[in-house]
């Protein structure tokens, strides 16, 4: 089992990666760049279609590598890059992934993606926030293709056939909306993975990319589950969930759980969050994201009658918002201490530039490089981090 020092280590250098690359974003702005990109040669751009597909692989299992290889089948010259979350290690619902993303990079690789690079820091943003992200990361990536896996229902094929038409189509209070058209298309609530691709939908559109045709939709494969695959891995079961895993992940999982550098899905720094519920002035606790006035107050409130000891105490504190996931992602910006300031403006120039995690031979680097940096590139940079 990982020791606490190694997730406080992980979470304090990623600290360190996330200011940088906000402090050079923000000196950026505003910056005229065309020198930049005249001394770029267009005339060697890439003409591969690049297929770019988000997904948080904790871990890669055979849900993941089925959507993989259809994408890959229907685009077989295509470049496959995936696009995998990110700094302090919190997926969307503000939980731990089970591995360092440069583990997950690694799987991806071994699987067969072309490319792997860093997505945005989910787990300290809100969904509409990592999901405008994600879609500006598409539009950076001059993204041909984006792969998404659903769950099949009654209705819902109506609305893939809108999203691949290039329509934006927005979750409102218990009904789906078309954009285009205003036209209610389907009463009620989507469950999390459908309700993601309705959500890209919508930002894609924000930001003004054209999706028509680019998306390949997935029906998603039985007999899969992450959960029960990260539970085997806490209770030292993975035999009972080795058929639902590639051979790959299964030798690099076992590889990290021997090394003492996994799980960490079930690992937080407790101490770090503690000392920000108990010694944050109001101020400092208002200036956090997610955080406004009444749930500052109730943290004020509640540790002026008794400090709090424990993170369930400061769990029954936080008041459930829109999201079911929202105590987690409180819980990690408490770990984080990142501001909502912060946030709005590493948004707004996300992303600043590419950080590729791993690849699969400099001939597809190279490629990847000059499909991204092209006339209209909308980063400043790639950045090759160490495998």
């Amino acid at each position: 089992m990982p020791s606490i020092d190694f997730v406080r280590n992980i979470l304090k250098e990623d600290k360190k990666t996330f200011c940088n690359d906000y402090k050079k974003a923000q000196k950026s702005e505003g910056e005229d760049n065309s020198e930049f990109h005249s001394m770029i040669d267009h005339s060697n751009s890439s003409d591969k279609p690049l297929i770019a597909d988000f997904t948080e692989y904790s871990p890669l299992h055979n849900g993941h590598f089925h959507c993989m290889k259809t994408a890959k089948e229907k685009v077989p010259d295509g470049l496959f890059v995936a696009i995998v979350p990110g700094l302090f290690e919190r997926s969307g619902r503000g939980l731990p992934y089970i591995m360092h993303r440069k583990t997950r990079a690694e799987i991806a690789i071994e699987v067969g993606a072309d490319i792997v690079v860093e997505g945005p820091p989910m787990g300290i943003m809100g969904s509409g926030q990592y999901s405008l992200c994600l879609t500006k990361m598409f539009q950076a990536l001059n993204t041909d293709f984006i792969p998404r896996g659903y769950r099949p229902f009654e209705g819902y094929e109506e609305i893939l056939r809108r999203i691949s038409l290039g329509h934006g189509v927005a979750p409102k209070p218990y009904k789906i909306v078309d954009m285009d058209t205003k036209e209610t298309i389907m009463e009620g609530k989507l469950e999390e993975d459908n309700y993601v691709i309705v959500s890209f939908s919508k930002s894609l559109k924000r930001i003004g990319f054209d999706f028509k045709d680019k998306f390949i939709f997935v029906p998603r494969i039985e007999g899969v589950s992450g959960t029960l695959i990260r539970k085997a891995c806490t209770e030292n079961k993975l035999e009972t969930v080795e058929s639902m895993l590639p051979s790959e992940t299964l030798r690099i999982l076992k590889r990290e759980l021997d090394l003492d550098n996994a799980p960490l899905h079930d690992l937080r720094d407790y101490q770090a969050i503690l000392d920000s519920a108990n010694n944050l002035s109001y101020e400092d606790l208002l200036e956090l994201n997610f955080f406004n006035e009444k749930l500052a107050n109730e943290f004020i409130e509640k540790r002026e009658k008794k400090e709090f000891e424990s993170v369930s105490e400061i769990e029954d504190t936080i008041f459930y918002g829109f999201s079911s996931h929202y105590k987690n992602r409180v819980l990690s910006i408490l770990e984080t201490q990142v501001k909502g300031d912060i946030i709005s403006n590493y948004i707004n120039t996300y992303p600043f530039n590419v950080r590729v995690l791993n690849y699969k031979n400099e001939t597809v680097l190279n490629e990847f490089s000059e499909k991204v940096i092209g006339e209209n590139s909308f980063v400043n940079s790639i950045e090759v981090s160490n495998k």
